[in-house]
């Protein structure tokens, strides 16, 4: 009954909407067919109102040129993430990616609507309701994959292909800078403390540059293990990189990093653990998060003794 009223509710500000002041694109505006997650989906040739549900589709949305009119905050109350910021100036907030908010979306009449299965899959039939919607399979490890239907849906397809290949070719030239070194990467949660595997994102790009992984994460294809604070050691290599999701104080992170277990690690005794941003290196999920984890890279690899 609860999803009965909210349907109901949701397509009175659709109707309202549609039969207010602005029309909407034209019937005879000319759209493509876009296969997806689930299913196909009629997109505008060049979508102009965006709404994306999730930090990846912003990410590849602001990559490829296109600001969107609106979407949803990966923490909430944390507004967008910091590294596109200033490209994303005016985006309204419309929930948060676990929990969009469908009357906002609604009221923003978009043209197309960017998110995915794993998100939120038990809404599609109320976002197609609103507007096309084109939805990935997962997200994380599956960023180009994701990157190149987001260029499709967008109507950006050759752009998509010349940053993807620009990528690859900066990640080739960096693979010879790290030379092999293996790499860990701990996140620090709210209650957990996650190592992230070759099945994440942060995983796919350090794979792309030739990185070594801790034993511990080097023959998995899973996103994470959890791991205990006296099993940090696990993530210890020839460079040991952290981040915290949220507010920092709601982790381990401050205790675990002035622990002497920690300062026993060798990657500690040698100045080769560093923090990294987590909006970069966890949150973003896309190919403007991939360049910047590469921007780390390039100047931990040139570094011998990078800082703290």
């Amino acid at each position: 009954m609860v999803r009965l009223a909210c349907a109901l509710s949701l397509l009175a500000v659709v109707l309202v909407l549609g039969c207010g002041g602005e029309a909407g694109p034209s019937a005879a505006t000319e759209t493509r067919t876009v296969e997806h997650a689930k299913g196909t989906a009629r997109v505008l040739a060049q979508p102009q109102r965006v709404v994306v549900l999730d930090t990846g589709e912003l990410d590849s949305a602001v990559a490829l040129g296109v600001t969107p009119v609106g979407a949803a905050e990966g923490i909430e109350g944390e507004g967008l993430l910091e590294y596109l910021e200033d490209r994303a100036a005016g985006v309204e907030l419309v929930g948060t990616t676990q929990a969009p908010n469908l009357e906002a979306v609604a009221a923003l009449r978009p043209d197309l609507i960017l998110s995915s299965r794993l998100r939120n899959e038990d809404i599609y039939d109320e976002l197609q309701a609103i507007a096309p919607t084109v939805f990935t399979e997962t997200v994380g490890v599956a960023w180009k994959e994701n990157f190149a239907l987001h260029a499709r849906a967008l109507g950006r397809e050759e752009r998509g292909r010349a940053l993807l290949a620009e990528y690859d070719e900066r990640a080739g030239r960096i693979a010879e800078q790290i030379d092999g070194r293996s790499i860990g990467f701990i996140r620090f949660f709210p209650g957990e403390i996650r190592a992230y595997q070759r099945g994440s994102f942060a995983g796919s790009v350090l794979d792309d540059v030739g990185a070594r992984r801790p034993p511990s994460q080097r023959d998995t294809e899973e996103t994470f293990e959890e791991i205990s604070s006296e099993r940090v050691s696990s993530a210890d290599a020839d460079l040991l990189l952290y981040s915290a999701f949220g507010p920092e104080n709601d982790t381990q992170l401050a205790a675990v990093v002035d622990s002497p277990r920690w300062r026993r690690l060798d990657a500690v005794r040698r100045g080769a653990a560093t923090r990294v941003d987590d909006d970069i290196w966890g949150l973003g999920i896309g190919i403007g998060a991939a360049q910047r984890v590469l921007d780390d890279l390039e100047r931990l690899a040139g570094s011998e003794r990078p800082a703290p």
